[in-house]
């Protein structure tokens, strides 16, 4: 061996092996560190026989900090070679900084004198840089350093992470096409069938998740944990919104409705034309289009006028107290089950409800197919056709008969009563 005696005294030697000397591999595992200035990683040196890497970056980490820690510091860094050693070395005020030998013009496949000078440039320019500018540039060159060593280092586990997304997309895709399939078979909306569908993708979706970030190396535990804290933050901050979802769910499970039902909820009544995990969509008899929020719906009482398939439906009519209420309830019982939708069975109810001052009044109760045809528009033809039945038969509506008394007439009045009793006077009846 033939030590390197440093110029200054307190810089230790630094042993460098003899060319008959086999170079032998680091105790560490570790063929190159970092030499860093100003925290940022300027240039990498290698391994020597008898010095690992590690402890000779920082022997010489420990020098640069002695000359940044000089205020001001002046000088630059100059290259000493050795032809007859084969080395050269860094020194920045006559004092050495660090030594080159042909084992790092081996590494770094240039000549000993070519890599001190690169080495010395390097160093002289992150010395004299603004901090600044060495941080910016340093640390973006360590961060895609960095990154490319990680890369390559977690490559196998990238790799099976990638699978894992790439195996969960295949099998995510055919559970939701096999759902639908199915729910083809079962008595169920489109909207139910997209749910199930809809709940199967994602289930197989977050299992799949969880499998590839426990390949990328993440704790199940802290996996839990972390979306514990998550779900409760996001729940707070999305109460109304999430609402409306679970709602929107419980509303597609329980089905109290479904598309083209008739319903009323609160101060809306209309047409249901879709049923979304959000809202619910009527269409009104006017022709609007209302939104509701699920979780109004899902805690509003709804009527539901189109669940069931018959619908109950009444007419009042009124008659002279000389028409024959037998004949009269025969005339409406024919002429109610001529119209398409009202149904036997059921029958009919025909009742008197009221004796009035100047009619009789009956009440028709008829039963309708409201899905064959819409509930309005049967009553309508059932109107009509009693109409025209009691037409037909001679029966009549009363005439409204009104009595008018004059009192405290003017004397001229009561001497010309006649005038009173004109016809044109008369109020009509």
């Amino acid at each position: 061996m033939m030590p390197i005696v440093g110029i200054a005294q307190d810089i230790p030697p630094i042993v460098l092996p003899s060319p008959s000397v086999p170079i032998s591999a680091p105790t560490d595992g570790v063929f190159f560190a970092d030499i860093i200035v100003r925290g940022q990683v300027i240039l990498q040196i290698g391994s020597l026989a008898n010095l690992s890497a590690s402890d000779r970056a920082d022997i010489i980490n420990r020098r640069i900090a002695s000359f940044l820690a000089q205020s001001p510091t002046t000088g630059s860094i100059t290259v000493q070679t050795d032809p007859q050693r084969g080395i050269a070395t860094l020194q920045r005020n006559n004092r050495i900084l660090m030594t080159v030998t042909q084992q790092d013009a081996q590494d770094f496949g240039v000549d000993v004198a070519g890599l001190a000078q690169q080495w010395a440039t390097a160093l002289n320019r992150a010395f004299d840089e603004p901090p600044l500018a060495i941080d910016v540039g340093q640390r973006l060159y360590s961060t895609i350093r960095q990154f490319q060593r990680d890369s390559i280092d977690r490559l196998p586990t990238i790799l099976g992470a990638l699978l894992t997304v790439l195996i969960t997309l295949l099998l995510a895709s055919s559970i939701k096409r096999i759902t639908l399939a199915a729910s083809d078979r079962w008595e169920i909306d489109y909207n139910s069938k997209t749910l199930v569908s809809r709940v199967a993708y994602s289930s197989i979706w977050v299992f799949g998740t969880i499998v590839a970030l426990g390949v990328l190396g993440l704790d199940f535990a802290t996996l839990v944990g972390t979306l514990g804290l998550t779900s409760v933050a996001i729940g707070f901050s999305l109460r109304d919104i999430l609402s409306n979802y679970f709602s929107g769910i419980i509303l597609l499970v329980s089905r109290p409705f479904q598309v083209g039902d008739q319903i009323i909820i609160q101060d809306y009544e209309g047409t249901v034309t879709y049923i979304q995990l959000r809202a619910t969509t009527l269409i009104t008899y006017d022709g609007r289009t209302i939104s509701i929020p699920n979780l109004q719906v899902f805690t509003a009482t709804i009527i539901n006028n189109t669940a069931a398939e018959l619908r109950r439906s009444s007419l009042t009519i009124e008659i002279d107290y000389a028409a024959d209420i037998a004949r009269v309830k025969e005339v409406i019982h024919q002429a109610a089950v001529k119209v398409e939708s009202v149904v036997a069975d059921p029958p009919l109810d025909i009742l008197v409800r009221e004796l009035a001052v100047n009619s009789v009044k009956i009440e028709v109760r008829f039963w309708v197919n409201s899905r064959r045809l819409s509930f309005l528009e049967s009553t309508s033809q059932v109107a009509q056709s009693i109409k025209e039945a009691m037409t037909a038969s001679g029966i009549d509506r009363p005439n409204e008969v009104y009595t008018v008394q004059l009192k405290d007439l003017p004397r001229s009045c009561d001497d010309r009563p006649e005038r009173l009793l004109q016809p044109d006077r008369l109020p009509p009846t």
